[in-house]
């Protein structure tokens, strides 16, 4: 297992251009937004800046986001083209295994992107850590496995990798708009704002944010996650192919 890890590890890095796409972006509209547009450093009536809790919520949504619906499908439905998950099935190495490291190359991925985001607030705005630490900890490892497991359905799902990074836009971009990218969920409609609290995405952006600002999740939010969890984590595993 430490090996595969050492080898996925290898070609994640050698593949820098997107690594470093995948946490620049976010890094990059955080201080490009946050410097050029004042209503993003005014205090609203709680006293919070959009840079202290809600921007950060988002920049860190939108690079595990990335992962899941782009990087890992994309990857794992390139593997299986490839011959790779069939070849590993007939050695001792279990293709199972590799399904474990993209997952936990990829949640450090998300993690080193949030850490530099945190840092990159602190530097340019002031801002604080999330406030709310343990919180933050249990919604970030609890949200992003249950948008891992999304991206592993898509995996499931796409013929090859071409068609798993067409798959992933297709469902990244809707999940973007239900957890507020656009739109914070604060300004949607009733309707819309119920849709966004039964998505995988909005409790996960509202949760970082209110752990972001002091608060504790709310336990809707922690209950829908996990609920995504297990619905997408069992639907891969009932539909994932190896060849």
């Amino acid at each position: 297992m430490t090996k595969i890890l050492l080898v996925e590890a290898k070609l994640h890095l050698r593949d820098w251009p997107f690594m470093i796409f995948t946490i620049g972006l976010p890094v990059g509209l955080l201080l490009v937004l946050g410097l050029s547009v004042p209503d993003m450093t005014k205090p609203d009536t709680s006293g919070l800046r959009s840079v202290d809790a809600h921007m950060p919520a988002m920049m860190t949504l939108l690079a595990l986001l990335t992962l899941a619906c782009s990087v890992l499908p994309t990857v794992l439905a390139g593997y299986r083209e490839q011959g790779v998950l069939r070849r590993m099935s007939t050695t001792p190495v279990h293709p199972g295994r590799l399904l474990t490291v993209q997952l936990l190359i990829n949640l450090t991925v998300g993690a080193v992107s949030t850490a530099v985001l945190i840092v990159a607030g602190m530097a340019a705005f002031g801002t604080s850590a999330p406030r709310q630490w343990l919180g933050f900890v249990l919604v970030f490892l609890l949200g992003t496995a249950a948008l891992m497991a999304i991206g592993l359905v898509i995996a499931a799902l796409a013929p090859n990798g071409k068609a798993a990074s067409g798959i992933g836009s297709a469902v990244m971009f809707p999940l973007m708009f239900v957890g507020g990218m656009w739109l914070p969920r604060e300004m949607m409609p009733d309707a819309l704002r119920k849709v966004s609290d039964f998505s995988v995405a909005g409790p996960f952006a509202q949760a970082l944010k209110d752990t972001w600002a002091g608060q504790s999740p709310q336990l809707l939010h922690l209950v829908v996650m996990a609920a995504g969890l297990a619905v997408f984590g069992g639907l891969a595993v009932r539909l994932f192919r190896w060849e």
